[in-house]
């Protein structure tokens, strides 16, 4: 499956959409597993972009985490572990494969004016259908 949503993604990011990282990962995801998001529900990824505009936390990060909220809470985020542990192993993974979360850091080190930031949603899209692959029994 990490072809097909790969193929989303670079869809989703292409500078004809104009998508930030955030809402790329969650309107590639929501193609490729059948969320059937609604236009409001993807619109919510706007201000997630550019590390929530300051730079913080990336983009591909948060967009990823909106996808596994949405696929696998029930009603609540509290009702189980299983939301924080997932968003736990999926900053894990990111991290061990980039070295920081941080959108400052990350552009500093990957993104250039040709490619933008397709290493960090590449390295995000890996680690989000692997998780969803599992949890879901694909």
């Amino acid at each position: 499956m990490i072809k097909l949503l790969l193929e989303k993604v670079r869809k989703y990011y292409d500078k004809a959409y104009n998508l930030n990282c955030a809402e790329t990962m969650l309107y590639a995801a929501s193609d490729e597993y059948n969320m059937n998001l609604s236009k409001e529900t993807l619109k919510t990824m706007a201000a997630f972009g550019g590390g929530m505009g300051v730079e913080s936390v990336c983009g591909a990060i948060t967009g990823s985490l909106a996808a596994l909220s949405i696929l696998f809470t029930i009603e609540k985020g509290h009702e189980s572990e299983r939301n924080k542990n997932l968003s736990k192993e999926f900053f894990q993974k990111f991290t061990e494969k980039l070295g920081t979360d941080n959108c400052a850091i990350l552009k500093a080190k990957y993104k250039n004016d040709e490619i933008r930031c397709t290493i960090m949603i590449e390295t995000a899209t890996s680690i989000l259908d692997e998780i969803v692959i599992r949890e879901k029994h694909l």
